[in-house]
């Protein structure tokens, strides 16, 4: 009897939805493929929209904080293709042994607005201006739950707003209304 009542066991996954077979789908992210780690925790390949001229992938645990976008080993784009992000996920969920935690809760605009506002102050550099890419945010998209446009809004508005702390322009060079976002320097002290 005292056996079975600290026999720890996996908890089950989420019943998917079943209007279209999907466990959970976070604004922003499009999952395409889903692996089962030792203890049934799930570890998600995914993408957070296509880019100019490729598709790109990221992985992460929902059972532990493992996380990964990119590969160091090549001397060209090391970011994840599916095959390549397939290849991870099933070699992390094989070793992983974490038990699942809960989905992440979306967080509330405001909640959003001030990590993006962090994570615009956090890049800025004494020196120079400092570029700044939508797809760096990719391994905390999962978290955000926000689609690129919402991102992009936050940015363009802080950028009226703090014209100090960051400035985006729109490209020359494209035919599409593509902005860069570059994080002003720090102030000399």
């Amino acid at each position: 009897m005292a056996l079975t009542l600290f026999t720890r066991r996996p908890e089950p996954a989420p019943e998917p939805w079943p209007e279209i077979g999907e466990t959970w789908k976070p604004e922003g992210v499009t999952v395409t493929q889903r692996y089962y780690n030792q203890a049934h925790a799930i570890v998600l390949v995914y993408t957070t929209g296509a880019g100019e001229y490729s598709t790109y992938y990221a992985v992460a645990c929902l059972g532990c904080h493992y996380a990964t976008r990119e590969s160091g080993k090549r001397p060209y784009s090391t970011r994840y293709s599916l095959a390549d992000a397939a290849k991870v996920a099933n070699a992390h969920a094989t070793t992983c042994r974490a038990l699942p935690r809960d989905i992440p809760a979306r967080p509330t605009d405001d909640t959003v607005r001030e990590q993006l506002h962090s994570w615009v102050r956090g890049t800025r550099h004494r020196h120079k201006d400092v570029q700044l890419w939508i797809s760096d945010l990719d391994l905390s998209r999962l978290t955000l739950q926000r689609t690129t446009a919402w991102i992009e809004a936050v940015l363009q508005q802080l950028a009226a707003d703090q014209p100090d702390v960051l400035r985006s322009e729109r490209s020359q060079y494209s035919d599409s209304d593509h902005v860069s976002y570059y994080a002003r320097r720090l102030p000399e002290a």
